[in-house]
């Protein structure tokens, strides 16, 4: 049996076809750390195309740069006007999107890579966004998708950046992403793809690590782990806030 299993390894090995380009990969940085005056950071992604051969001819080489952020379900809603007033109508909960999604080409999106592979490794926006279903009565689910995208790239968290990605001689890359302020925590999965004619012929994925320090961090393990508490110092601080702002007032009537 052990010498079936290593055959069996073997065989695998030996069916799976080698990569003749191979992604070399750095960053400027490998972690955003979010402070109270944090805003935004900028992103610099640079590597090299590994060859075990000479450049093959035919079509160039294409590079492809995606950036996620953490997957959170969110709850769309569309409203309607109706009696003089805007209500809610139909909702759709979205399974899962990414809080923040970038994607950076090397040339034009439509050139870059084919339906199939995008299809394949889930690239762009839309194909990133997973939604499982609608209610029954919602007939055109994929318009609360549309509404996502729209409205999260209005605030500079869905990025759509063709032709930004600096290929030299096929084999060195470089371009710099754009992180806005309003990040939200945890692991950030970044993902590089080589093509040609559109198809992926290799690809690399690393993490870029987004974390609250400093008074933000402390705050927020506060809210989590003791929210009466942190409950209470923000009715405290309102309170203050106030008291502060109303003595002002009359210090500046009276003078």
């Amino acid at each position: 049996m052990p010498r079936l299993a290593a055959l069996l390894v073997l065989l695998v090995l030996w069916s799976l076809p080698l990569r003749a380009e191979e992604v070399v990969l750095g960053l400027s940085q490998d972690r955003v750390s979010i402070s109270t005056d944090f805003d935004g950071s900028d992103i610099l992604i640079f590597g090299a195309i590994k060859r075990e051969e000479p450049i093959p001819e035919g079509p160039p080489l294409e590079v492809i740069i995606a950036i996620a952020g953490p997957l959170q379900p969110v709850t769309v809603r569309r409203k309607e006007h109706r009696f003089g007033i805007w209500v809610n109508t139909d909702s759709v909960v979205v399974d899962a999107a990414p809080s923040f999604y970038a994607v950076a080409t090397s040339g034009p999106w439509n050139e870059v890579i084919s339906n199939v592979e995008d299809l394949r490794h889930k690239i762009s926006i839309p194909r990133a966004i997973r939604s499982v279903g609608a209610p029954m009565q919602v007939q055109d689910s994929q318009s609360f998708s549309a509404a996502v995208i729209r409205i999260r790239a209005e605030e500079d968290l869905y990025q759509l950046l063709e032709s930004t990605v600096e290929v030299s001689q096929s084999t060195l890359f470089n371009t710099s992403i754009s992180m806005p302020s309003n990040l939200t925590e945890g692991s950030y999965p970044t993902r590089i793809f080589l093509t040609r004619g559109g198809n992926v012929i290799s690809n690399f994925e690393t993490v870029i690590e987004v974390r609250k320090v400093g008074l933000e961090r402390w705050l927020y393990t506060l809210s989590r782990q003791q929210p009466l508490i942190y409950g209470l110092m923000s009715l405290a601080i309102a309170i203050a806030a106030g008291w502060g702002a109303s003595t002002a007032f009359r210090i500046l009537r009276s003078g």
